[in-house]
């Protein structure tokens, strides 16, 4: 990988941010418990901040795809990114939150053939719509369809893109340090090919 820009600015805590940048870490804190180091690096710029949590809590709330679908969707964009922290972050999501089948994650995280067919059909789906930008092929979206997904899927599909874009690359600038709880789940860009 080429050598990488890191932000100069220190990471933004309850403790030395204060207005818009504050409020909306005061918020995550109150429910999750803890701040995630991803949003520490987001938070220089709340409109981005804000901007990904509000996507991401439409995107989970009112989804029409499973936990398991959802995490899937994540952890393809993830890994097309190459971001270590949301490949670890979510790999620990598939498997304890989402419940994710184990050798489905490991798939993913290897960039090997997925063994469960639906799910193989939608993280190609996601790949798909990475690699061409949008431009979906006829063929493409008729074998999307045919796993029994709706056009609808299609467009949330954009929405987890556009928020992993944000995760990802914020990530890529601000280095955040991984939190302990990911030890076990901790991902290289290395890992497998697609």
């Amino acid at each position: 990988m080429p050598a990488e820009y890191r932000i100069k600015s220190a990471p933004q805590t309850l403790s030395n941010t204060s207005g818009a940048a504050k409020a909306l870490l005061e918020k995550v804190h109150k429910k999750t418990g803890f701040i995630p180091k991803i949003y520490e690096g987001m938070a220089l710029s709340p409109a981005t901040l804000s901007t990904y949590l509000h996507g991401y809590e439409l995107f989970r709330d009112d989804s029409a795809f499973t936990p398991a679908e959802q995490e899937v969707i994540f952890l393809t964009i993830s890994r097309f990114n190459k971001c270590e922290y949301c490949m670890s972050g979510h790999s620990l999501v598939a498997d304890k939150v989402s419940k994710v089948p184990a050798d489905v994650t490991q798939a993913i995280r290897d960039g090997q053939p997925i063994p469960d067919k639906r799910l193989a059909a939608l993280s190609h789906f996601t790949q798909v719509m990475l690699e061409t930008r949008g431009y979906l092929s006829d063929k493409e979206a008729e074998t999307f369809l045919a796993a029994g997904f709706k056009e609808n899927h299609m467009f949330l599909v954009i929405l987890a893109i556009a928020l992993k874009t944000i995760t990802n690359y914020s990530n890529h600038i601000s280095h955040p340090e991984m939190e302990s709880v990911f030890s076990g789940y901790t991902w290289k860009a290395s890992q497998g090919q697609f």
